[in-house]
């Protein structure tokens, strides 16, 4: 509540434009319109409800769901005890059990392990485990607090009931643990791990979620088995590999994408820099299919364009320029009175055309742009061999000679202003220029984008034409 008060308070955003409800939203979802968006993040089952709403039914309502996942990580056959990718497998699972309390929607829930290496991963496990302290977060010696309310800690426990009574609890004790500053009647559990022997002939374990810091620990036997195991979830945001097998990490990630919104592959290459199994990074695809809702990370770039309206429009170049405010081939041009670059950016107008004189193409510059820039290709070169290929008729100039001599041909070399040339885009050569033709351009304002109250950024359309001693063609930038 801070933090948005804090925003509101700054007039960075619009009015209106930020809102937050503390608590129940009360009908909130009875008004909402086929103009609106519903994102959402928690259960499966609460998505559910929501989506079932007979506004959002009616209305036809966008409506994104994160959902809670069964998660799960693999180590690979050889990532053994000792290995960088072993270590990095215990810590990344009990940090995952143990960062807020295992409330995180991309908590590893499911810890698959080759057979030869689950007794030394749960010995691992148990002595990581076994010195997390719990308790009141204010001390500085606390690694682990409460979870969100007792309400959640009841709902974790009956989760646990049910997972428990097919795979037997291993490491913590929700009735015997010690605590910082706290007693029973918090919302403090202790971080719990189950094994399971036989994991593809279980149920619960893939179906059911404690949302807490409840994990359990899975034999598997093959790759095979392991992309089963993976797709059983049922769907989920992540799935990590700790491999330092490349063909391993290769048929895993190959079996099981279709079931996981991103997949991590960690080893001692990567494990330094590594954001980890829970951490995401905003312009990475997340969500995932299934179980985890089908949505997608609502981060940065991303997350402005998937909540935006996005509607085709045909028509003619004219009419779709008029609309979008951006040129493209076919609308009308118009020239100036002066050169462009002559021109500020506020004296610019879309469509604004300036074609220049033609300059022709000779053996000689062909020949020093080679021997200037190492680009000898047999088809700037060799005559025969340039006729030999299908798509040459002779020796060729090299696309970036016409693409110099394109700049050469539209500047304004005197001071202006124009400040730089910030890059090109879709560059594209289309046809073939050979020693006697012609070329000249076509340089057009396609698009203007203001930058301060006095500068902005201009998007040029170029085209370069030849007229050729043989037939007539056209490249475009």
């Amino acid at each position: 509540e801070a933090m948005v008060r804090i925003i509101v308070e700054s007039d960075i955003l619009p009015e209106g434009s930020l809102q937050l409800v503390m608590g129940s939203t009360g009908d909130l979802l009875d008004h909402v319109t086929c103009q609106d968006v519903i994102s959402f993040t928690g259960s499966a089952g609460t998505a559910a409800k929501l989506k079932a709403a007979s506004a959002i039914v009616k209305n036809s309502t966008r409506f994104i769901a994160e959902q809670d996942s069964l998660n799960g990580c693999v180590l690979g056959p050889d990532a053994g005890p000792g290995t960088p990718e072993f270590d990095l497998f215990i810590k990344e699972v009990v940090s995952e059990i143990s960062v807020k309390a295992g409330q995180k929607c991309t908590s590893i829930r499911r810890a698959m392990v080759p057979v030869q290496y689950i007794d030394a991963t749960a010995k691992a496990l148990a002595e990581r485990l076994g010195n997390i302290t719990i308790g009141n977060p204010r001390h500085m010696d606390v690694q682990m607090g409460a979870l969100a309310g007792t309400g959640q800690r009841r709902d974790v426990l009956e989760k646990l009931e049910i997972l428990s009574a097919e795979n037997p609890i291993i490491i913590g004790d929700v009735d015997d643990y010690t605590l910082i500053d706290g007693d029973g009647s918090g919302a403090f559990l202790p971080p719990v791990v189950m094994r399971c022997d036989d994991p593809l002939n279980k149920v619960a374990v893939h179906e059911v979620e404690a949302f807490g810091p409840v994990s359990t620990l899975m034999a598997y036997d093959g790759t095979d088995e392991a992309v089963q195991l993976l797709q059983k979830g049922g769907g989920s945001l992540v799935a990590s590999i700790f491999s330092h097998d490349r063909n391993f990490a290769h048929d895993l990630v190959l079996g099981a994408a279709s079931f996981h919104g991103r997949m991590l592959i960690a080893d001692r290459d990567s494990g330094a820099e590594s954001t980890g199994h829970g951490s995401p990074m905003p312009h990475l695809v997340h969500g995932g299919p299934g179980r985890a809702g089908g949505g997608e990370e609502m981060g940065g770039t991303r997350g402005v364009m998937h909540y935006m309206q996005r509607t085709a429009i045909q028509g003619s170049p004219a009419a779709i320029a008029n609309i979008t405010g951006e040129w493209l081939p076919g609308a009308p041009e118009m020239k100036g009175e002066v050169h462009p670059f002559r021109r500020t950016y506020h004296q610019l107008e879309i469509g604004e055309t300036l074609y220049t004189k033609s300059r022709k193409v000779t053996i000689e510059e062909i020949e020093l742009f080679a021997h200037a820039t190492g680009d000898t290709f047999y088809a700037h070169m060799d005559a025969a061999a340039a006729k030999a290929n299908p798509f040459f008729e002779d020796r060729v100039a090299h696309g970036y000679l016409l693409l110099s001599w394109a700049a050469g041909l539209f500047v304004e070399p005197a001071p202006g202003p124009v400040l730089a040339n910030t890059g090109l885009n879709n560059l594209a050569f289309m046809t073939p220029v050979y020693s006697g033709d012609e070329i000249s351009v076509r340089l057009t304002v396609k698009r203007k984008k203001r930058r301060t109250e006095d500068y902005g950024e201009v998007g040029w359309d170029v085209e370069i034409t030849k007229r050729p001693l043989r037939t007539a063609h056209h490249g475009r930038i």
